[in-house]
């Protein structure tokens, strides 16, 4: 066993550039071992603090608790990401196996008398004495294991500690029960005449994707980019109903049934809610995010929904018209809003999706998205071949402040079976200063889903592609310009509805000419985006806002939903869905569509009671960006502000005091209404 593990990857140093991960060297059969020796080194450093004979200290406790259990960070940073992104069978085996062991070691740490006990102490006698960051660090630890269950009774904390590890089960079975929903549905088609609308960058992409199978024709899976390209353009309404219902239901009554997990999970966090002493998981949830409460939350999503309700009806009144005079009879469906709201942007806008995409070819836009970084913040990017990808389709950056080395950088953004749904960012690697003092950089990861190139034409992006970029690479900002001490408190380790808004503020300057005019140029022409396509990106923001922002509500009740109502009251997932969506619903119901079986965000995401913060966040970022507005959206002067007070602070400070520190004000949310329009 010893000598297996001399050889294990995970066991040795990485003498790498950056100290990256060999991802060559990492075998399949090298996983599960890492994880065991993990936690068998990690629970020997525990004890070693647990034990310790001198008086409990910040640094002999608090300090040692933080760099404990390296090696397996290093494990587990990898592997779940890879899982994510490049995850097969064997790799989703592992996780069942080793995901009990990891819920156990947690709770072996947190339900440790004798170790809080220490916490403790230094808690209550060394808090007031320590600077700001450090003391941070103590309340965070000491919040923490009061939130897993330090001060429960012997017998509450068997009871937490089974609830815990259960609930990691379900989470992960709900997780891997939603890929393999949406990996099992391909449409084929060899009747051309049946894609009648379909742009040719969607049937190049299509036909590659059937060529890939050996099939004739064209092949669409429920992928994003081809559910969005039936949906948005197919002429054929049958064909657009069959994408939206399989889209719609994936994990609801088939085979990868996710009802059951969703009512245990459920369940699972409500008892250890009470067990710690809340009414609900929501009030659990909240005690460490920047909105505190129950009544906060919803005193947002209802003033929100006071404006955007009312807006979103009259917006699909008005599609309804437009598409009568089209011809359509009757009322829209679900599955028509996306192809007569592209139609009707087009008319009023003259301007469609498709006139934008060969002005947002991949390659110039990641130039564009890292130019205005450099741009702001004084970043370099240097792309390079010496670091090892995880995929032959990464691409990897070395950053740069001047001389200063940052961070590294990986791109990973197209569509593939092994890899989820939607965008994210992630970190191999946390930023923090290491017992010597040394400050390790972080290894930032960006996991896209973006149409990829064909034979006939390259990667071109929506401009919601863009904006989706721009987003994820304002959480990747967070990282790359970390500067505390601590990894716990780094980077993206900020509260739930804190975290989106640097991602979300970054995505403002998608409809800014001074950076559009930076790479935003005609792929086949070299024509750069014409000014009326400018003015009409900014004023196409508010078309349909009224009915994007009641959508985003509907989630963000839905969540709410899950977990502010007791077990015993819970009634099919079909059923407790519409409860919600029919105080905010602007089409028919659709009979057999539900959205909650592969809503991983809530299920087997960190977004549980957090999806609000998407809407919370948007009111941060938007108040943030008006500062932008006022002294300049290419000020350096600002951008460092920002960076100074925001990006680079990760969780070290409390998050009313970053945003206040930086835009002067306590936020409301009079900003997001006026630049959508709804107010």
């Amino acid at each position: 066993m010893r000598d297996n593990l001399l050889q294990n990857p995970f066991c040795r140093e990485w003498n790498t550039p950056r100290q990256t991960p060999p991802f060559s060297l990492i075998g399949i059969e090298h996983y599960q071992p890492a994880f065991e020796e993990g936690v068998r080194q990690a629970k020997a450093e525990i004890a070693a603090i647990r034990n310790n004979p001198d008086a409990p200290t910040f640094q002999n406790t608090i300090v040692a608790l933080e760099h404990a259990g390296r090696m397996l960070n290093r494990v587990t940073e990898l592997f779940f990401n890879i899982l994510e992104c490049d995850g097969t069978p064997e790799m989703h085996d592992i996780a069942d196996k080793v995901q009990p062991l990891l819920t156990e070691f947690s709770n072996s740490i947190h339900l440790d008398e004798t170790l809080f006990q220490r916490i403790k102490a230094v808690y209550d006698h060394e808090r007031k004495t320590l600077n700001p960051t450090d003391q941070k660090l103590l309340e965070d630890t000491y919040d923490g294991f009061i939130h897993s269950g330090a001060n429960l009774l012997e017998d509450e904390k068997k009871q937490f500690n089974e609830l815990s590890v259960r609930l990691a089960n379900l989470t992960l079975a709900f997780g891997h029960n939603a890929l393999e929903a949406n990996n099992a549905y391909t449409m084929h088609l060899t009747d051309a005449a049946r894609l009648k609308g379909l742009p040719a960058s969607a049937l190049d992409l299509a036909a590659h994707k059937a060529k890939s199978q050996k099939l004739e024709g064209y092949l669409f899976d429920l992928s994003a980019p081809c559910v969005s390209a039936i949906l948005k353009y197919a002429d054929d309404r049958d064909l657009r109903h069959e994408m939206y219902m399989h889209s719609s239901c994936k994990a609801y009554h088939d085979q990868f049934d996710n009802c059951q997990n969703i009512l245990d999970i459920v369940e699972c966090r409500h008892k250890i809610a009470q067990l710690l002493g809340y009414k609900t998981y929501a009030d659990y949830a909240l005690h460490d995010r920047m909105a505190k409460s129950l009544d906060r939350v919803y005193g947002l999503l209802d003033e929100l929904k006071t404006y955007a309700l009312p807006a979103g009806q009259r917006e699909i009144s008005e599609l309804n018209e437009f598409a009568q005079k089209l011809g359509f009879e009757g009322p829209l469906q679900r599955w028509d809003y996306a192809y007569y709201a592209e139609k009707q942007q087009q008319a009023l806008f003259n301007l469609s999706t498709e006139e934008l995409k060969p002005y947002f070819e991949l390659q110039k836009v990641i130039q564009g998205v890292l130019g205005l970084a450099e741009r702001l913040y004084g970043l370099r990017f240097e792309e390079t071949e010496r670091i090892e990808k995880y995929h032959p389709d990464v691409k990897v950056y070395e950053v740069y402040d001047g001389d200063r080395f940052m961070a590294v950088l990986y791109l990973d953004f197209h569509p593939r079976a092994t890899k989820r749904s939607g965008a994210w960012m992630t970190n191999f690697r946390e930023q923090y200063l290491d017992e010597k003092g040394q400050d390790v950089r972080p290894l930032v990861s960006l996991v896209m889903n973006f149409t990829p190139a064909t034979a006939q034409m390259p990667s071109l992006l929506t401009f919601n592609e863009l904006t989706t970029f721009l987003h994820e690479f304002g959480h990747a900002l967070n990282s790359i310009v970390s500067d505390v001490p601590y990894a716990s408190l780094s980077g993206t380790n900020s509260p739930r509805d804190f975290v989106e808004l640097p991602s979300q503020l970054n995505e403002n300057w998608a409809v800014e000419r001074a950076f559009l005019e930076t790479f935003a140029y005609h792929y086949q022409t070299g024509e750069l985006i014409p000014e009326e396509y400018v003015l009409q990106l900014r004023k196409m923001r508010q078309f349909m806002a009224g009915y994007a922002c009641t959508r985003q509500l509907s989630f963000g009740y839905l969540d709410m939903m899950w977990h502010t109502t007791p077990p015993e009251q819970l009634e099919d997932v079909y059923t407790m869905e519409r409860k919600v969506f029919d105080t905010v619903e602007l089409f028919p119901v659709v009979e057999g569509a539900c959205m909650s079986t592969s809503f991983g965000h809530l299920f087997s995401g960190g977004y549980a009671a957090g999806y609000y913060g998407y809407k919370w966040a948007e009111m941060l970022e938007a108040d943030a960006f008006h500062c932008f507005i006022q002294e300049g959206v290419m000020n350096p002067e600002t951008a460092r502000r920002y960076r100074k007070t925001i990006l680079s602070r990760g969780g070290s400070v409390d998050a009313m005091q970053m945003f206040t520190d930086f835009a002067g004000h306590e936020p409301t949310p009079d900003a997001l209404l006026r630049r959508d329009g709804l107010k």
